[in-house]
């Protein structure tokens, strides 16, 4: 019972004649499991329910329903099983053990004839995973175009509004809670990248690992790519995709320039947004609070009156078509195909521009626009009186090319001595 454990709690407590109507029952919260007995929890509970020993919640003959809200992937698996061997079912918020380990929990479950809801593992109070499962059941999704991490998107949203540094903007997310005190999943884009392969898995019945995903954080981002973006008609966005291409999956997550007058370049702060394509019913937009206590608790509670009401049952048992052979295989990375924003540090000198043009071209990437700014008028000299080398940001945006080409252009672009290392890439949304 932490952070989203209380909000649960609390929408059960004070509101159980509205949850009682919707499930067909009542929903009585009989133990609540924590560490410390002693720490405040902003909620008073009748006496008994609050217990630090989890055997209190399995061996219980009279609870039928868990809430899992245990984080990472151990010793949360063996809880989950526990709970689903004691007869149990259960409703979790742990993306991260349905990505290592769903496989092995789904299976346990049906064997058990138990069913596992997730609504709240995937962009918190959004309704995507019903969505996905449910009501975009008559369409093959085609594309899946996301924010679905909100630290990253408030640290580029107050970048971007507030000229902060990448350093500044992650030390006010950390103060206003919107980002831990180790922000690693958050900002190299592995949080994003474990939401991503459920939704993967619900649209095209693949089972992605985490590193299948290719994945590209924001902390290498500097305010001037930003600034770059913005003059030629962009906003920068954590963006998670999933694209059918030729009847395979396209699939990463990575900062990406999107257009600005799209309706994922609308999405600020700590916001979630997904875009989703069916080949029937076209383009759908879904946004919301994407996290905190009480936009997951409604998640969540939503999956407990399904289970009660007997919903996530029907889809549970729809989930066994993914035992099967998948429909579709991964694309291999080197064949993903995008435009390109390149950004170089490079000496201020003749020829530079020409150099890695030529690379560019010997490996079949076309060039679309150029950034260069012009230098400061003077230079300061060196010692010996001669003016200093100056370096200089070099942008360029390219044609559509492959991941492929642009590596091999990368490895050769490694050995110009012109340019100060590291540059920066991204990808351009379509």
């Amino acid at each position: 019972m932490g952070t989203v454990g209380t909000g649960v709690a609390r929408v059960l407590t004070e509101h159980p004649d509205r949850l009682a109507r919707r499930a067909g029952r009542p929903l009585e919260l009989r133990r609540a499991v924590v560490r410390d007995l002693t720490k405040p929890r902003g909620i008073d509970l009748p006496a008994g329910v609050v217990t630090n020993d989890v055997a209190a919640v399995v061996n219980d003959p009279d609870i039928d329903l868990a809430v899992h809200l245990v984080g990472g992937v151990h010793p949360a698996r063996e809880i989950m099983l526990d709970l689903l061997n004691a007869g149990k079912d259960v409703v979790t918020a742990n993306k991260a053990l349905l990505c290592a380990c769903g496989e092995e929990l789904f299976t346990r479950a049906r064997e058990l004839g138990r069913t596992i809801a997730f609504e709240a593992a995937v962009a918190g109070g959004i309704p995507i995973i019903a969505t996905v499962a449910q009501s975009l059941a008559a369409n093959q999704v085609t594309s899946i175009s996301a924010i679905l991490n909100g630290t990253s998107n408030y640290i580029l949203t107050q970048m971007a509004r507030e000229n902060w540094d990448y350093a500044q903007a992650l030390h006010q997310a950390q103060q206003l809670g919107f980002a831990e005190a180790d922000p690693t999943l958050d900002v190299d884009g592995s949080d994003a990248a474990q939401k991503l392969i459920l939704l993967t898995w619900l649209a095209f019945g693949v089972r992605a690992r985490l590193e299948d995903v290719h994945r590209q954080g924001i902390d290498r981002l500097d305010l001037s790519d930003l600034r770059f973006a913005e003059e030629l008609g962009y906003t920068v966005k954590l963006l998670a995709v999933a694209r059918l291409v030729n009847q395979q999956i396209e699939l990463h997550v990575q900062p990406t320039l999107v257009r600005r007058e799209t309706p994922l370049a609308q999405i600020h702060g700590p916001f979630n947004a997904v875009g989703l394509v069916g080949d029937i019913v076209g383009e759908t937009w879904y946004s919301g609070p994407g996290a905190g206590q009480m936009p997951t608790a409604s998640a969540v509670v939503a999956d407990l009156i399904d289970t009660v009401a007997g919903r996530t049952r029907i889809n549970f048992e729809r989930l066994e078509v993914w035992r099967s052979p998948p429909p579709f295989s991964l694309q291999p990375r080197e064949k993903i195909e995008t435009r390109f924003y390149l950004r170089f540090q490079v000496l201020d000198r003749p020829r530079v521009l020409a150099d890695i043009a030529d690379i560019l071209g010997r490996n079949q990437i076309s060039i679309a626009s150029v950034i260069q700014h012009e230098p400061p008028e003077s230079s300061p000299e060196s010692p010996s009186g001669t003016s200093a080398a100056t370096t200089v940001p070099l942008v360029i945006m390219t044609h559509r090319s492959t991941e492929g080409q642009l590596r091999a252009a990368e490895a050769e672009l490694a050995r110009l001595t012109a340019i100060t290392p590291p540059h920066i890439r991204m990808p351009v949304a379509r």
